[in-house]
């Protein structure tokens, strides 16, 4: 299965988080080969961080991890969907249900979904 995946000139393919009973997209992350092995092994979400070069299970700081459910990759096998279980219900780093919070009207991106908990109570600071 993994052969079949069209990784970019960088060893990723993006993944599509999508929460499996409601449809509701959550997030949108990298992963490399190595990711989506582990991901495939352990059934939960293990992504590529281009920002820090390294792996990084979803829910590793917060708890909030997807639990994998079901996954798919697109008819030109370059893009991964997965359906997951979304634990703890909060699936961004700003403490939001998705990362998909703002929508464009009127000229202006506004933010439409409400924080469910401060990001500093998710991500407390180390000394």
């Amino acid at each position: 299965m993994i052969e079949q995946i069209k990784w970019n000139e960088a060893g990723l393919v993006p993944a599509i988080a999508q929460q499996h009973d409601t449809g509701k997209v959550l997030m949108v992350a990298w992963m490399n080969r190595e990711a989506l092995e582990l991901t495939l092994a352990e059934g939960r979400a293990v992504y590529f961080s281009r920002s820090r070069q390294k792996l990084w299970r979803k829910g590793e700081e917060s708890g909030h991890v997807q639990e994998l459910r079901e996954i798919r990759i697109d008819c030109d096998s370059d893009v991964v969907l997965m359906q997951v279980e979304q634990i703890g219900g909060i699936a961004c780093h700003t403490g939001r249900e998705n990362c998909f919070y703002r929508r464009y009207q009127s000229g202006e991106w506004e933010e439409v979904d409400p924080v469910l908990k401060d990001p500093a109570e998710i991500y407390p600071a180390t000394p």
